[in-house]
């Protein structure tokens, strides 16, 4: 167990963001600290000392901010106020201070491509009306069609359905239309407007002034949008989608890098990058833009050495020329949890393949999660893990139909289980809900229901289980700050079967065997960490182990 004695203290490590354990903390479910039965700061704050022992160097905290959570949070109505569900902007001033003393840093998470619908500047643009100066700093247009009654375009909205809602003018007419490319309730900004760029630069200041060591930038690819608002055309070239990666975007986040290197310490910008095109994606790395940048590739790939060495090698490509270090994450917020994902025939993620009744096999699904932690925690760059992966939960794809709130299950008119299922409280003691995730005497339950088989997946039980979940996570992520060869650096392939995965880190060894049957192990002269019990000597299928290596180089591949 790690202390906050053995850890490095926050302010004297200026890259410690290259190597570093982040953990993702969805506040709303994470811990309730009022009895409420909504996880909040009090909650967090309490378990910070949690946090310190798992051995993570930084959180990262999705949307605390006011919001009526029409998207979980990520529909901001004031920037500079935490919502009352969570606390006060006292109690996040607090947390910072108080993980730092943890040896933890803060990450808050900004989302600059639209706000919520009950945002001062969007309720003042809908009462100014058509040609204001309010209505500029959006995306307000007259629809076509002999009455404005068609869409502007046919953009169609990573929540599933359209991208533009008309509004109604006091007369009780239709009105205009305005662009949202998520839900209806989140406008999207006119990042044209010298009003947004200069307020987002507040925003961050704001926050950067209370100490927090990063942002993280949601939907960072879709700022920009083209003015002329064309339809798709079938291949864009780079740059040339009407409002994904437009070039401009990236004077964006130069203007934003400048500003938090004036900081002292250092203070980095995370961006959440959905790009296919790995070139295009490491141009938001370059030294004066972003620092990091999640690697989604790699969680949406299946379970297959291939498929997965593949994915490895092109983000390492891809960051090497920008002097970036690569990220590693295997679910957040938006994803199926990895023991679910793994246990599918079809174990790769996408958004728009979620559906109700998709047959699983937990006890394949949670042998290879663990694999999987073995695998990202050992590979260069930085490692991210989201709330509850560390205990091995499984997605709730239970949940009954009237307790649901994600907008992509009702924008898929029911199809689309939505991202419920990820977002379920954690369970942290006893045998029955709330499992202490609300404190004891709590009147209302969860906001969402947990099952009654995760009394088996609380903290209090894994951590009295030197098999658990948990217990391997501790583990690994305490080898991973002692071993000088892990975190940021390089990787050398080893020759192996075709279904075993196998590279070194200096004098540590990684092997996963992602194939049938049981893999020898590369030469070493100790086992440090396996996920899994060895049989006589050799590695069964979906497990993976860290070896000390010979001591000599070894046999790389060709």
């Amino acid at each position: 167990m790690t202390t906050t004695s053995s850890r490095p203290q926050p302010a004297t490590d200026p890259t410690w963001w290259r190597g570093a354990v982040i953990y993702q903390v969805y506040p709303r479910s994470f811990a309730d600290g009022n009895g409420d039965g909504t996880g909040d700061l009090a909650g967090l704050r309490a378990r910070l000392p949690y946090l310190r022992d798992l051995g993570v160097d930084a959180i990262w905290v999705t949307p605390w901010y006011r919001s009526p959570l029409a998207d979980g949070g990520y529909d901001v109505a004031d920037y500079r106020a935490i919502d009352p569900a969570f606390g006060t902007l006292e109690e996040a001033e607090a947390l910072v201070g108080e993980a730092l003393e943890h040896g933890i840093r803060t990450i808050v998470d900004i989302v600059p491509n639209h706000v919520s619908e009950q945002h001062a500047w969007f309720r003042a643009a809908l009462a100014a009306g058509p040609g204001s100066p309010e209505r500029a700093r959006f995306w307000f247009r007259p629809g076509k069609g002999e009455h404005g009654e068609l869409m502007p375009t046919q953009w169609v909205s990573d929540f599933q359905g359209s991208t533009w809602t008309r509004t109604t003018d006091p007369d009780g007419n239709p009105g205009e239309w305005y662009l949202h490319l998520f839900a209806p309730a989140q406008p999207d900004l006119n990042w044209s407007h010298p009003d947004v760029r200069a307020e987002f630069e507040d925003v961050l200041r704001f926050w950067l002034d209370r100490g927090v060591a990063g942002i993280r930038i949601d939907s960072a690819a879709l700022l920009i949008k083209d003015d002329a608002l064309p339809e798709y055309t079938e291949h864009p070239g780079p740059g040339e989608h009407p409002h994904v990666d437009r070039d401009e975007i990236h004077d964006v986040y130069r203007a934003w890098r400048a500003l938090a290197d004036a900081y002292p310490g250092t203070r980095i910008l995370v961006g959440e990058v959905w790009l296919a095109d790995r070139a295009r994606f490491a141009q938001y790395l370059r030294p004066d833009e972003m620092h990091t940048a999640f690697n989604f590739d790699f969680m949406a790939r299946p379970w297959q050495a291939k498929a997965l060495r593949e994915s490895i090698d092109m983000t390492l490509a891809a960051h090497g020329p920008v002097g970036a270090p690569a990220t590693w994450v295997l679910s957040n917020h938006d994803v199926t949890r990895p023991v679910t994902r793994y246990g599918r025939e079809d174990s790769s993620f996408a958004f728009a393949r979620k559906r109700f009744g998709t047959p699983t096999d937990l006890e394949l699904g949670h042998r290879r999660a663990r694999a999987a932690a073995l695998l990202t925690a050992a590979l260069p760059g930085a490692l991210y893990v989201y709330q509850g992966d560390e205990l091995g939960l499984p997605e709730v794809e239970d949940l009954p139909l009237e307790v649901l709130q994600d907008p992509m299950h009702f924008r898929s008119l029911g199809v689309d289980p939505g991202r419920d299922g990820c977002r379920v409280p954690l369970p942290w003691s006893g045998s029955a809900a709330p499992f202490g995730f609300s404190p004891p005497g709590a009147t209302r339950p969860p906001w969402l229901p947990q099952p009654a088989c995760w009394a088996d997946l609380t903290v209090e039980r894994q951590s009295a289980d030197p098999g658990s979940m948990l217990r391997l996570y501790r583990e690994l992520l305490a080898l991973r700050r002692t071993e000088p060869a892990l975190g940021d650096g390089s990787l050398t392939w080893l020759e192996t079967p075709d279904d075993v995965l196998a590279f070194a880190r200096g004098d540590v060894v990684c092997v996963v065997n992602l194939g049938d049957d049981p893999a020898d192990l590369p030469p070493h002269t100790d086992v440090l960490l396996t996920s899994g019990p060895l049989v006589a000597g050799r590695l069964p299928r979906d497990t993976a182990a860290w070896l000390r290596g010979p001591g000599g180089p070894l046999t790389p591949t060709p």
